[in-house]
């Protein structure tokens, strides 16, 4: 009898969720990298930015979910919900706060040209755009696809 870590480490929906975010934070990263020529593993574990690392990863569980137990079954349906409210998340209520964070930093910069204030700054980066929602959402299921259908057999015939 498998125990209960050997279960988790051969379920495909969470391999497919886990590998879904770190290419989405790796292709963030390079992005990155690419456009300041300097290497900054912070972008491998930050928030915010092309692609969403959050929507890759519940989207990729969703799908394989769905694939596993079809579309028509009560886990897939709370997947996917879930999927739903972590990307409607991403693209409004973190983006806002994020965009609210630029705006208090600008203004501390200025009060701080006349006062002393602490110069630690909010975290700006915080949510995303549809765009990046999107991409990240279509790299989830690309991802979850190659997993289940191509990965996973070779692995556990």
């Amino acid at each position: 009898m498998d125990s209960s870590w050997t279960e988790l480490a051969r379920n495909s929906s969470v391999w497919a969720a886990f590998i879904a975010w770190a290419i989405a934070q790796t292709v963030k990263m390079t992005l990155a990298w690419r456009k300041t020529r300097e290497f900054d593993f912070h972008y491998f574990i930050s928030t915010g930015g092309m692609p969403s690392a959050h929507s890759a990863a519940v989207c990729a569980m969703a799908t394989s979910v769905g694939i596993r137990l079809h579309l028509d079954s009560p886990v897939f349906a709370v997947a996917l919900v879930f999927a739903i409210i972590v990307m409607f998340d991403a693209q409004s209520v973190r983006r806002a706060a994020g965009q609210q964070a630029r705006l208090l930093n600008k203004i501390v910069a200025e009060l701080f040209k006349e006062h002393h204030f602490s110069k630690q700054k909010l975290a700006e980066l915080l949510g995303h755009t549809r765009l990046e929602v999107l991409f990240g959402a279509l790299l989830g299921i690309l991802i979850a696809l190659i997993v289940e259908w191509r990965i996973w057999p070779t692995l556990f015939p």
